[in-house]
């Protein structure tokens, strides 16, 4: 029964995050094609990267069709109402936000899983969250926005060491994947709300 509470809240995940790079192609004005590939980047991404690192292999995504078909589906329907999407950058920052908690929580599982460390439970979460979103920007010629923007990955992060702390609970991991993924989501709102950001070196150095 677990094994299919994460089963779908991992797609409902991918589902979120194949939108945000689907609509990021829409904006870059790529093809159906482009704008289906920047889907697929970014609702598996993470997890292949996750995956890879972890020896986790092969990685889930090609072990079950549906995370592919369920990106590539969004994709073509993101294109298709292309329109929509683009007058509704609210709800993408916040479908965005939600794939950041939901995949925090999903990684952080999987590296408990495999009996990692502190550390190592903490970047499977981090890197679940932020990897596609890494591979979307690299391949449309940005700099990463994990890099540079408010409190993305250290929302990621914070909810990474969240779940650490609630492992000596014992608790359900659908207890756990609420508390981190809300948790993470309330963080990245709050960031965006009111234009939280870490200092940057640029103004490090005009000060």
């Amino acid at each position: 029964m677990e094994n299919w509470i994460i089963l779908v809240l991992d797609l409902f995940g991918t589902a979120v995050f194949a939108l945000t790079g689907a609509v990021q192609g829409i904006r870059r004005h790529l093809d159906i094609f482009g704008v289906t590939v920047l889907a697929c980047c970014v609702g598996v991404g993470g997890g292949i990267v996750r995956d890879c690192i972890i020896g986790c292999t092969p990685v889930a995504a090609l072990r079950n069709q549906y995370y592919i078909l369920l990106c590539i589906a969004t994709g073509i329907l993101s294109y298709v109402s292309a329109g929509f999407w683009i007058r509704k950058r609210n709800i993408i920052k916040i479908c965005d936000a939600i794939g950041l908690g939901v995949f925090t929580a999903i990684g952080a599982e999987k590296g408990f899983a495999y009996g990692l460390s502190f550390t190592g439970i903490v970047l499977c979460g981090v890197f679940t969250a932020i990897g596609g979103g890494i591979i979307r920007d690299v391949l449309t010629g940005r700099i990463p926005v994990v890099l540079k923007s408010d409190f993305y990955a250290t929302a990621s992060l914070i909810g990474g060491i969240v779940y650490w702390l609630l492992l000596p609970l014992k608790l359900h991991f659908f207890i756990s994947f609420l508390i981190v993924s809300a948790l993470v989501l309330a963080i990245r709102l709050w960031a965006i709300r009111y234009n939280i950001q870490l200092p940057s070196a640029g103004r490090i150095r005009h000060r």
